[in-house]
């Protein structure tokens, strides 16, 4: 741990230096395994996929200007403040994870994302656009920036940390946006009680200019890679293919199989060095998904016990927030990873999916993700691997294909059964995760359970 610790103050990656060169969203035991990669003409080709638009979007002033923004942010423009989702959207906008957007959505922008999943650019193509990006304001604050083109975006602490410019004011039909993003407009979807319903009743859009590069000293920066860093420490290792994992979950054997498998289809495809970029969300989440922190410091196990190869794998934050819109938030997990440099993206059963939060059933189909992807304007780029499932199997003592004709003889573990056994300090059976990564679950569940004076202990230090 001490060795690791040390290695990871000199590089923001888990795996391995800057310098050197070459949710999953499934059940807990129940992975699905890449059977055929959708191919669309696929070329084996050197070099990284474009980002959409052609180039990266970053939208952070540069240094020599920040003193006179900051300056004309702090003094001179009317002010709105940000949420903390907010500033998670302000930080995906700022670093190009949106590309080609441009700010926080104007409502030409809105409309098209929300009704079409995708925005037209000036030449006529289209790319990808599923989630609004959207920033809200109430009637107060609508009055106060009255006839103003710019405002100041400032921190719960009124500190400015952007500016929107040449900005347009539209309303916000919560109703509306609710129903075409989540597809019900039932009560307890988490994002839109976090984030929607009682946020203002306008929107405001406009062109970014974000006065600082975005940090939370949580000590997770150093993995808060944007995307053209990414592209900087792919392009040093040689990978002429990027596979990326979408997770907010720990990372079990099963996982581990399907990311190494991927690896071997790809190099039989011709590739010659694929590199796995394990990309777990690092913004909002619901209650009672596991923290960030605790998240890192399980994936980090997973490296150190060699699970999955450090040589082969980039570790790195995704800063955006979870909406749990199954089929339609999917297209932007893709989409954004396109920016970062993967042309694959692995897809599971039910991606960015949940239960349905009145009735006892899973909200949204469970091959209706995957599906949507293979079909979605603007992804057209982009190679979708789709999987088969893959469980515990009791004869081998280890996560394998499950295999139809011995169903006796796999178990599937859910994601209820392995928070008890983690609650209650039991083992999962040998092979399921490693004993690491297990440890660090079960510290987690454990650091819930109130201390002698009746308080939560404090949280993980990252």
């Amino acid at each position: 741990m001490a060795s690791m610790a040390a290695a990871l103050n000199k590089t923001p990656f888990l795996s391995q230096p800057l310098t050197k060169s070459p949710s999953s969203d499934l059940p807990i035991a129940a992975v699905s395994f890449p059977s055929k990669p959708r191919r669309r003409n696929i070329t084996v080709h050197a070099g990284l996929i474009a980002p959409d638009g052609g180039k990266l979007v970053e939208l952070i002033v540069d240094e020599p200007r920040r003193r006179e923004k900051k300056h004309e942010a702090a003094t001179e423009l009317p002010r709105v403040e940000l949420t903390a989702i907010d500033m998670q959207w302000m930080h995906v906008l700022s670093e190009g994870w949106a590309s080609p957007l441009g700010g926080f959505m104007r409502e030409s922008e809105f409309l098209q994302t929300l009704h079409f999943n995708s925005l037209r650019l000036d030449d006529g193509s289209v790319v990808n656009m599923s989630v609004p990006i959207v920033l809200a304001i109430d009637d107060e604050q609508k009055a106060s920036i009255g006839e103003s083109k710019r405002v100041a975006l400032v921190d719960s602490d009124g500190n400015p940390v952007a500016i929107l410019t040449d900005i347009e004011i539209y309303k916000h039909p919560k109703e509306e946006r609710i129903a075409r993003t989540w597809g019900t407009t039932a009560p307890g979807l988490p994002y839109v009680d976090e984030a929607i319903t009682n946020a203002g009743n306008w929107l405001i859009g406009g062109d970014l200019e974000v006065l600082e590069p975005v940090k939370y000293n949580d000590g997770l920066d150093r993995f808060r890679l944007s995307p053209a860093e990414l592209r900087k420490e792919l392009e040093k290792r040689g990978a002429d293919a990027v596979f990326a994992f979408q997770l907010r979950n720990p990372v079990h054997n099963g996982h581990a199989l399907l990311m190494t498998d991927t690896r071997r289809r790809l190099l039989e495809m011709g590739y010659k060095n694929p590199i796995l970029l394990l990309h777990p969300l690092g913004g909002y989440t619901k209650a009672d998904d596991v923290p960030l922190s605790w998240r890192m410091k399980q994936h980090e196990k997973v490296l150190e016990d060699g699970v999955l190869d450090p040589e082969t794998t980039v570790v790195s934050i995704f800063p955006s927030p979870m909406h749990y819109a199954g089929p339609t938030e999917v297209q932007w997990h893709a989409k954004a990873r396109i920016n970062a440099g993967a042309n694959f993206y692995i897809v599971g059963r039910d991606p960015a999916g949940m239960g349905h939060p009145v009735e006892k059933r899973d909200l949204y189909d469970a091959d209706h993700g995957k599906k949507v992807l293979s079909m979605a304007p603007g992804l057209e780029r982009l190679n979708i691997l789709p999987f088969k499932v893959a469980a515990y199997d009791k004869t081998q003592g280890k996560m394998a294909f499950f295999d139809p004709s011995r169903p006796q003889d796999f178990l599937f573990i859910s994601g209820t059964k392995m928070r008890t056994l983690a609650k209650n300090k039991e083992n999962p059976p040998d092979g399921f995760m490693c004993p690491g990564g297990w440890q660090v679950l079960v510290d987690y569940y454990d650091s819930l359970t109130p201390a002698g004076n009746g308080r939560l202990p404090e949280v993980v230090s990252a």
